[in-house]
């Protein structure tokens, strides 16, 4: 099939400015660029007054469970993303030995939600790749190793300290991960049992994805207080292993960190200069989103979800819990500190009893349940077995202009698929960049922002033949309205698509068209090679 796109304004990912031409499609590759003609039985679109760009490559992205469930990921597909990188932070889908099933699906549940409708058996990154492939999803599915997939199958979920063996061990189940086509390593320094990594486990496992040459996508140990700190540690791990190291959502947490935001940049600008290869992504907006159940002390989880339950039911854990909240602990990132109490929202609660929480904050969820805030959230991680998501605002715009036009940024929506109300970045992420920060604010120019979107992640993630309007290469495309495109969705009303996103081609077929979506699945699970 050949498909004709005339005269559009066509930014071609490399950040170069925009300029009139066509796009001819033949099959699944751009065939031609520029002054083209149509050829013989070839279908015509004609977008002028629109703008044609690469298919949006988002670099932080929890479709891991969504993309089975529902191969469509309409969030995804209407703001103009074709491209996912899942197994994000450290936790996802696989490996998954057969006797912490019931365990991790406790832990995964605040970020990639919940579903009995699919086979938890599958073990191996392989065998999870290939179940994607055969949900046939409408986008291109990309996927890191998870640290913490790992680091269970390897040694569980205690908090001990990896020995030689243990280390062996880790190795031995990345190789066979990344030798299944994983694009590198994840781990989310925050998370369980990923926190419980020293740096030199994460050396070693970096090692063998530099050997392969990966990427280490990383949630730091700590955005906040230790965030200079935490960053050393990263560029510490990269210059021993020779990894490419690749921050995840970039950005400084709480009104009194903010100061370090530059200095952070400038760390991060002495060692690129030193030859390591540093990137990172980011959504652009000054609340972020996770699982409520990080705001517990490291210590509550120790040994899995089931464990974490367990002392919620205990008056006298909680009331050390609440002392450590409270006092803080060095080294750990206390989103109640650096938020606030009532600058953290419910989303999301994965059973009926507790969906009144859902947009509350923990102080209004104290004031609903006639308790203190503390005890009204315990009660609500316990009887939700700890599946409950939020949104925590700390941050300020400043900082997300400044990160957005630094040259090691890409755009990502770090978007958490689950129900209730989500953050709206999961619908809007890649629009409010062209809409608010290209267009209404000029914060940076269209042709910076769409390579910031295409070209830019594709070079991150090592994708040859995506990422540019350039002939020989996939035919993903996204078509906007540069002056109309904007995101719809706010923190009270988050479930709304994009306006302006007209177009969407996936390996030369329309997902989207005049709008609306098609129905049409044409998207890969990317293998790296």
């Amino acid at each position: 099939m050949k498909i004709l796109i005339k005269n559009g304004r066509i930014e071609d990912g490399s950040g170069q400015p925009g300029r009139a031409g066509n796009v001819l499609i033949e099959g699944e590759r751009i065939a031609a660029v520029g002054a083209v003609a149509a050829p013989s039985a070839a279908t015509v679109l004609d977008v002028s007054g629109l703008t044609v760009a690469p298919g949006f490559i988002d670099t932080h992205t929890h479709s891991d469970l969504a993309a089975l469930i529902d191969p469509m990921v309409s969030a995804k597909i209407r703001q103009g993303i074709t491209t996912e990188l899942l197994g994000q932070d450290g936790i996802s889908m696989a490996p998954l030995p057969a006797e912490y099933i019931g365990p991790w699906r406790k832990n995964l549940a605040g970020l990639d939600g919940v579903s009995d409708a699919i086979d938890w058996t599958y073990g191996t990154t392989d065998r999870y790749l290939s179940m994607l492939a055969e949900a046939r999803p409408a986008t291109n599915l990309a996927y890191l190793a998870p640290h913490g997939n790992v680091r269970m199958e390897a040694m569980g979920l205690d908090s001990r300290k990896a020995g030689p063996e243990d280390l062996k061990s880790m190795v031995r189940v990345l190789d066979r991960e990344l030798e299944a086509g994983a694009f590198g390593l994840s781990t989310g320094l925050i998370y369980m049992p990923c926190a419980f990594a020293a740096t030199d486990e994460l050396v070693a496992l970096c090692s063998a994805v530099a050997a392969r040459d990966g990427i280490f996508v990383v949630h730091q140990r700590s955005e906040a207080d230790d965030i200079l700190a935490s960053t050393e540690e990263l560029l510490d791990i990269a210059r021993r292993s020779g990894v490419w190291l690749h921050i995840s959502h970039m950005k400084v947490c709480g009104r009194k960190n903010w100061d370090k935001l530059e200095p952070m940049l400038a760390l991060l600008e002495k060692a690129e200069a030193e030859g390591i290869r540093i990137s990172f992504d980011q959504y652009p907006y000054v609340a972020g989103s996770t699982m409520l159940g990080v705001i517990l002390p490291p210590w509550v989880h120790d040994g899995g979800t089931d464990k974490v339950i367990e002392r919620l039911g205990s008056p006298a854990m909680r009331a050390r819990m609440i002392e450590d909240i409270e006092k803080g602990i060095p080294g750990w990132d206390n989103f109640i500190d650096f938020a606030g109490l009532d600058q953290i929202f419910v989303t999301s609660a994965k059973s009926a009893r507790n969906q009144d929480a859902v947009g509350k904050s923990l102080v209004e969820l104290g004031e609903l349940r006639g308790k203190d805030p503390y005890n009204a959230t315990f009660d609500l991680l316990e009887q939700e077995e700890n599946a409950v998501g939020m949104v925590d605002f700390y941050g300020v715009e400043e900082h997300v202009i400044r990160v957005m036009n630094h040259p090691m940024q890409n755009v990502c929506s770090d978007g958490l698929m689950g129900a209730g109300k989500p953050h709206p970045r999961v619908y809007g992420a890649f629009p409010r960049v062209l809409g608010k920060y290209a267009r209404d604010n000029r914060s940076l120019p269209l042709e910076l922002a769409v390579r910031k979107m295409t070209g830019r992640p594709a070079e991150v993630m090592g994708l040859k033949d995506r990422g540019l309007v350039k002939a020989g290469y996939a035919a993903d495309l996204t078509i906007f309205n540069a002056d109309t495109v904007i995101d719809k969705g706010t923190y009270v009303d988050p479930v709304q698509f994009p306006e302006g996103i007209l177009h969407v081609m996936v390996n030369g077929q329309w997902a989207v068209k005049d709008g609306q979506e098609t129905g049409a699945r044409s998207g890969r699970v990317l293998r790296k090679s």
